[in-house]
């Protein structure tokens, strides 16, 4: 709750003094986009740039009063902020407290030696983008009232114009080495599903989870986990993604019964339809990797693997 500014004086230019940590992390800071372009080139080489231009930013709209994805920006910030904080980075960080004690296949910026064993991202091909995007310009569906946001330059558009090397034309990058070595915390974590999965499953089982028979590793502890259980921020209709939904934390909070039937669970689904996705209150979580993307917000066949999930404990009233 301590001001974003307190940590990075520099951020707390042009309206963004009072911004707090949580109120950036629920997406709630209006920091939706940057005016001045970030390429991957400057996030490679000129990381002082980067900053420069993130704590330069004007916020969409008085931050703390509405809410939208900050589908980019918020892992640039994240990035910024965490570096601020512990002196290293999001990357570092994660390959030395979460992989290497959990033996989790999770990276973000991939060695070298791992390259090979990266499987290619498909993303919508011209034909599919034709018969299945652009129909949805006319109809009221959520991919409908995205889709528009983009053609007309809304706050999705500009959620997600920078760099633009991975906007929608770029999509191909993701395949490339570059790409694979850099950390891009909101969007190039390289990972196996049982190495997501076993991240989650440490916050599913109260922090701590076994790696070896005899042998656990706690990622977190008990009473951390308690916040994110519940929703921090809600919105009917996120400005960027136009749909109900809400963060805790920098963790999703959907709609009851979107992946799970208990509101407490959290977690985070990726463009595509790949998902990550933790429920304490079954002891449960998910990891789920697609690398053939699929054009809806929402993935139909991660939601029907969540729904079959459920109905094998049991559970399966509000999966819809």
């Amino acid at each position: 709750d301590a001001p974003v500014a307190a940590y990075w004086p520099e951020f707390g230019q042009r309206g963004k003094s009072d911004i707090s940590v949580r109120c950036l992390l629920n997406h709630r800071s209006g920091l939706i986009g940057v005016s001045t372009p970030i390429t991957l080139e400057l996030i490679e080489h000129e990381p002082e740039r980067v900053a420069q231009i993130l704590a330069e930013q004007v916020p969409s709209w008085t931050p703390d009063t509405n809410q939208g994805y900050h589908g980019v920006t918020y892992g640039l910030y994240a990035q910024e902020l965490f570096k601020r904080i512990a002196n290293e980075t999001l990357g570092s960080f994660l390959s030395r407290e979460v992989s290497a004690p959990l033996d989790a296949d999770v990276y973000l910026g991939l060695p070298p030696e791992l390259e090979g064993r990266v499987a290619r991202n498909y993303p919508s091909t011209t034909r599919e983008r034709i018969f299945n995007v652009v129909p949805q310009l006319l109809l009221t569906t959520n991919e409908g009232r995205v889709f528009r946001q983009v053609g007309t330059g809304g706050d999705t558009a500009r959620a997600f114009a920078h760099p633009a090397e991975l906007g929608p034309r770029g999509l191909h990058n993701f395949n490339s080495r570059r790409v694979h070595a850099l950390e891009l915390p909101w969007a190039n974590a390289l990972v196996s599903a049982r190495g997501l999965c076993r991240v989650y499953s440490a916050p599913a089982l109260g922090g701590e989870v076994a790696v070896l028979p005899g042998k656990s590793v706690r990622l977190v502890q008990a009473e951390t986990i308690g916040p994110v259980m519940e929703r921090q921020s809600w919105s009917a209709q996120d400005r960027v993604l136009r749909k109900p939904l809400g963060w805790s934390q920098g963790f999703l909070k959907e709609e009851t019964g979107m992946f799970s039937p208990n509101q407490t669970s959290f977690g985070h689904p990726g463009a595509g339809g790949s998902m990550g996705w933790c429920d304490p209150e079954n002891q449960l979580a998910i990891g789920y990797l697609a690398n053939k993307m699929d054009y809806h917000i929402r993935s139909p066949r991660a939601r029907k693997l969540c729904k079959a999930i459920y109905e094998c404990l049991g559970v399966s009233a509000r999966v819809v």
